[in-house]
C-alpha cells in the first residue's frame, strides 16, 4: 500500500490514519474482508489498495450512507456531477444554502446531499437528533472538499471496489453471518460511554452484552476478526476494557497527539484499542512471546501488546 489513500467520506473516528497499522493484521490468505460497521470503510478501501482480500461486504446500519457508498462505487461520474452543481450553487449564500441542504437531505435522503452535508459540517462529526434526522451544523469557516479533489478520491475508490463490494444496511451481527474462517471481520462500532444510550453521532447505540454475544460466538465459528472498541487520550478512558473469557489479544497503538486536547492548550497522545479474535492469532502465528512489549515500526508508531 503506497501513498494516499482515496478518502470520499469524511467521518469523524474513521480509521485511515491508523488503518495501515490494523493491515499489519491481516492473514496473507484473507478472501473476504467484512466491515459491518462501514462508517467511512477505511478499512476496506486501505485493504483493497493493499491487495489484503478479494472481495469486501460493506454495512452500516445508516441506510442513507450505505446509498452514498452505492453512488461512489456503481455511478461515480452522476454523484461527482451532481457534488459539483451543490459546491457550485452554495456560492455566496454558504450557510442558508447548507440548511436548506440539510432539511432537504433529511425528506430525500438523496446522497449527494449526505456527501455535501459530511463535507461542510463541523469536524465532519455527524449528528443526528432524536426523530433520526441529520442536526449538525456547518463548519462556516469553509467550503467543504473541493469539487475536483473530492471527484478524484470518488473514481479512485469506485476503481478499487467496483465489482467486488457488497453492500448492505442491516444489524451487524445479520451482515456477518456469512463470514467463514478464511475471511476477516473488522468491527469498529461505536465505543463504550457512546453505546448503549442514546448519542447524537450515531442511529443506533450499541449494548455491550449484545457485543460481547456476537464476539463469543464468532469464537465458536472459529472466525478472525479485528475489533476497535476502546482506547484513551490522556487520563480519559474510553470504555473498559473487554471479558478475559472472550480470550481476545488486546493491542494499543499510538495514534498521535489529540487534535482535540490541542485545541484546548493540552498536548495529549490518543491511544487506540485493537482486539484480535483466538482464531486470527493462531491463523497470523502471532505468538505470546511478544506480551508486555512494545513493537516499534517507525518512529511514530508503536505497539503494545498484552492477553486479554
Amino acid at each position: 500500500m503506497n501513498g494516499r489513500l482515496p478518502h470520499p467520506v469524511p467521518y469523524q473516528g474513521s480509521k485511515r490514519n491508523i488503518a495501515s497499522h490494523i493491515l499489519q493484521f491481516f492473514p496473507l490468505d484473507t478472501e473476504g474482508l467484512y466491515e459491518p460497521f462501514a462508517g467511512s470503510s477505511a478499512i476496506s478501501i486501505a485493504a483493497a489498495s493493499g491487495g489484503k482480500a478479494e472481495h469486501f461486504f460493506v454495512n452500516d446500519l445508516n441506510a442513507p450512507l450505505i446509498e452514498l457508498w452505492h453512488e461512489i462505487i456503481n455511478s461515480p461520474s452522476r454523484l461527482t456531477a451532481n457534488y459539483q452543481q451543490l459546491w457550485n450553487a452554495q456560492l455566496g449564500q454558504e450557510r442558508t444554502f447548507y440548511d436548506d441542504i440539510r432539511r432537504l437531505f433529511n425528506e430525500t435522503h438523496r446522497p449527494e446531499f449526505l456527501l455535501y452535508l459530511l463535507a461542510r459540517c463541523v469536524k465532519a462529526s455527524v449528528r443526528y437528533n432524536s426523530a433520526g434526522e441529520f442536526n449538525q451544523s456547518p463548519d462556516n469557516r469553509r467550503l467543504g472538499r473541493n469539487p475536483v479533489q473530492m471527484k478524484s478520491d470518488i473514481f479512485a475508490v469506485s476503481h478499487l471496489l467496483r465489482g467486488r463490494v457488497a453492500l448492505s444496511s442491516q444489524d451487524f451481527s445479520q451482515s456477518i453471518e456469512t463470514a467463514t474462517p478464511v475471511d476477516l471481520v473488522y468491527m469498529d462500532p461505536p465505543y463504550q460511554g457512546t453505546s448503549g444510550n442514546r448519542d447524537g453521532r450515531y442511529i443506533k447505540g450499541l449494548d455491550i452484552a449484545e457485543l460481547t454475544g456476537c464476539i463469543a460466538n464468532l469464537n465458536l465459528r472459529d472466525i478472525s476478526f479485528i475489533l476497535s472498541y476502546d482506547g484513551h487520550c490522556g487520563d480519559t478512558i474510553y470504555g473498559d476494557a473487554l471479558p478475559k473469557n472472550l480470550q481476545l489479544y488486546h493491542l494499543k497503538i499510538d495514534a498521535g497527539r489529540s487534535s482535540q486536547a490541542t485545541l484546548l492548550g493540552r498536548s495529549e497522545t490518543t491511544y487506540e484499542s485493537l482486539y484480535l479474535s483466538p482464531a486470527l492469532v493462531d491463523r497470523i502465528e502471532l505468538s505470546s512471546q511478544f506480551r508486555g512489549k512494545i513493537l516499534s515500526k517507525n518512529k511514530t508508531s508503536q505497539f503494545s501488546l498484552e492477553l486479554s
